[in-house]
């Protein structure tokens, strides 16, 4: 059973910076495409960044510049750089992942429980 553990939010001021991680465990499969998302309160959950495994990444238009998606393979663990964060950043963070080739931001099956960030002026 695969399980995705998050770690690494916590509450910093417009600018700062956080590393979020995710630990993974339980995969069957070695090619799999892993992600970020995040939720605001009162709205949608949005895709945030992904890595397939051989490192190709994709992001969002509105974190371009700022995060950045990367994977330690040998540790099963995805982390998401942000950095020059802002409060509109504000939001529960998830990490996702599927078998195989990403599909964009789309068809997701495993999730993590979510880790808080929460950015202040």
């Amino acid at each position: 059973q695969v399980q995705l553990v998050e770690s690494g939010g916590g509450s910093v001021q417009s600018g700062g910076s956080l590393r979020l991680a995710c630990a993974a465990s339980g995969y069957s499969y070695s090619d799999r495409c892993m992600a970020w998302f995040r939720q605001a309160p009162g709205k949608e959950r949005e895709g945030v960044a992904t890595i397939d495994s051989n490192g190709g990444t994709n992001y969002a238009d509105f974190v371009m510049g700022r995060f950045t998606i990367s994977q330690d393979n040998a540790k099963n663990t995805l982390y998401l750089q942000m950095n020059s964060l802002k409060t509109e950043d504000t939001a529960m963070y998830y990490c996702a992942a599927r078998p195989f080739q990403c599909y964009g931001m789309k068809y997701f099956v495993n999730w993590g429980q979510g880790t808080q960030v929460t950015v202040s002026s």
